[in-house]
């Protein structure tokens, strides 16, 4: 059995904008994005720290860039954090993480003072733990 990745998941509305006459009925639809979390310690652990907070988006804007890098030429009009999907493996590797992050000086999660409490302010109850498969 392996682990499933670990993935933040979000619902992003959005627009198209036809470049022509051409009329569109529905103009706004919403879809389901996932990013692949990092692992503690690489590139890009610290997404849940940089874009949420209790478990929603912190800022739009960056967020709305990202989904727009992802899904092509589209106007973002929202994005809303759903959960980390993620293994009890995974869980357990970020909250080590944190831990060591915590002990350097400054630490990158400000005055927390345990990784239950990063993992509470930044993602509140939006993970969702999945057996292995």
């Amino acid at each position: 059995m392996t682990d499933p990745p670990a993935e933040y998941l979000f619902r992003v509305r959005f627009r198209l904008e036809p470049q022509s006459s051409a009329r569109i009925d529905p103009e706004t639809f919403e879809t389901l994005l996932s990013w692949p979390a990092a692992q503690p310690d690489t590139e890009g652990w610290l997404f849940f720290r940089d874009h949420l907070w209790r478990g929603e988006v912190n800022d739009q804007a960056p967020l709305c860039d990202l989904a727009e890098d992802s899904l092509g030429p589209v106007a973002v009009e929202h994005v809303a954090f759903l959960e980390l999907r993620t293994s009890e493996a995974y869980l357990d590797s970020l909250k080590d993480g944190i831990g060591e992050a915590l002990e350097r000086h400054p630490s990158p999660f400000g005055n927390a003072t345990s990784a239950e409490e990063v993992v509470k302010n930044h993602l509140g109850s939006a993970i969702h733990v999945r057996p292995p498969g």
